[in-house]
């Protein structure tokens, strides 16, 4: 009798280990299948072109995040307006699930649209933010946007949250650009998000990133923007084109130790001049060349 017990005790353990397997593996299957719907759901909603001008160069490169079920809600977008000039857009969604991956595509439609009714980057981030509490989501987002001028090089940027982009000249100086943003987008109504304006010129770039690139346990934001502006400034004094600068830059990122999305889109642009910033019209010291 005990022999038999044993027995039976042993075949229900082996059982019970074989149900749990079971479960373990159907779960890891719905898990692999949640996370490359998201990711599909990131990449669809992803612009397939970017727009062209002469002179105009514009790289782009995205790493999703795929460890476990954390997938962002990182994007970027470029377009041509109805004005003729050219929109650019980066940002965040706060979460990592395939709600976040929707969201963004919430957020980028909804600039998409409505930079057809206003093309003032601060209106429009503004615009936006209103949009986004009328859907009633609990989710935000950070987000820079600019507006290009390819004729000459003008460039109007306003943030909403979101880490602040890179610039650097053909003769050497890059840093990162001290401009005042104004709150995420999707949390308190009426906000106001402040304009700069800049000019991008022969041999300059900007560098517009998602926190994914620069900040993670190996690596603080600062020394990961310290990271990009050598990056930038070494690319911009060698005449690197766009593309090279924006696969140094999301190489960079593996050294970030993040489990975050990772996206960059580089802007550069051929014309006479130097690189400088102001706010409308007044110089900013230690931008002029």
């Amino acid at each position: 009798m005990p022999r038999k017990r044993s027995t039976d005790d042993g075949d229900e353990l082996l059982a019970r280990l074989g149900s749990l397997t079971a479960q373990a593996r159907e779960r890891a299957e719905l898990q692999r299948s949640q996370v490359e719907l998201a990711i599909a759901l990131q990449r669809g909603m992803l612009p397939r072109d970017l727009p062209s001008a002469p002179g105009l160069h514009l790289a782009v490169r995205y790493a999703p995040a795929c460890y476990g079920l954390n997938v962002g809600g990182d994007w970027y977008d470029a377009f041509a307006m109805p004005d003729g000039r050219i929109g650019l857009c980066i940002g965040d969604v706060q979460g990592h699930n395939i709600e976040a991956a929707a969201f963004m595509g919430q957020v980028r439609a909804g600039l998409r649209a409505l930079a057809s009714v206003t093309g003032e980057p601060g209106e429009l981030l503004a615009r936006t933010n209103e949009l986004l509490l009328s859907l009633g989501s609990d989710l935000f987002a950070t987000c820079t946007f600019m507006r290009l001028d390819p004729a000459t090089g003008v460039l109007e940027s306003a943030r909403a949250g979101h880490i602040p982009f890179i610039w650097a000249t053909a003769d050497g100086k890059s840093g990162v650009v001290d401009d005042r943003g104004g709150p995420p987008l999707g949390i308190e109504p009426d906000m106001e998000y402040p304009v700069t304006r800049h000019r991008l010129t022969t041999g300059g770039v900007f560098v517009l990133l998602t926190d994914g690139v620069v900040e993670g346990p190996s690596l603080s934001i600062e020394d990961g923007l310290d990271q990009v502006v050598r990056l930038a400034g070494i690319a911009a004094v060698a005449g690197l084109e766009a593309h090279a600068l924006a696969a140094a830059v999301i190489k960079g990122a593996e050294s970030v130790g993040h489990e975050d999305d990772a996206a960059v889109l580089v802007v550069g642009l051929d014309g006479p001049g130097a690189w400088l910033s102001d706010r409308w019209g007044a110089l900013r010291p230690g931008f002029q060349p």
